[in-house]
């Protein structure tokens, strides 16, 4: 898994070799774990009215259950056939497996609204998966 450090590098360096999976909206999901001195090199700020938040700590088992909530809604938006949603849950689910070091970062068959890759993650990460014993690339799930 890569460190805080290796996130924020790529965040300030926005070293696109490193990491073509991260961009804004993604940082917001990493702020959960970012210490609130470290936003900046994200771009983030804090509503005038607000206290710095803690940051959650950056282990696997933290990260891991991020990823099943994100998993989760984009299952959900993917079967709604909910395109532009279930599009931007794809590149989430993909900056989840760069942080996580996984080789489904590089997944590149987008079909049926990422549900082949939801379904890699589920299986492989245990999470739920329903659409069972499909591929996620059946018409159905484009009817």
């Amino acid at each position: 898994m890569l460190t805080i450090k290796q996130v924020l590098r790529n965040a300030a360096d926005r070293d696109r070799d490193a990491c073509e999976l991260i961009d804004a909206r993604d940082f917001a999901r990493l702020a959960a774990f970012i210490p609130y001195d470290k936003w900046e090199v994200l771009g983030l700020e804090l509503r005038e009215d607000a206290d710095p938040p803690e940051s959650l700590p950056w282990t696997e088992e933290n990260i891991l259950a991020q990823l099943e909530g994100d998993l989760a809604f984009a299952f959900e938006k993917a079967l709604d056939q909910r395109g532009l949603s279930a599009g931007m849950m794809y590149e989430v689910v993909l900056m989840w497996m760069w942080v996580l070091e996984d080789d489904l970062q590089s997944h590149v068959a987008y079909a049926m609204y990422g549900l082949p890759l939801y379904k890699a993650v589920a299986v492989k990460y245990g999470f739920p998966n329903p659409i069972g014993d499909d591929n996620g690339n059946e018409s159905k799930y484009d009817e």
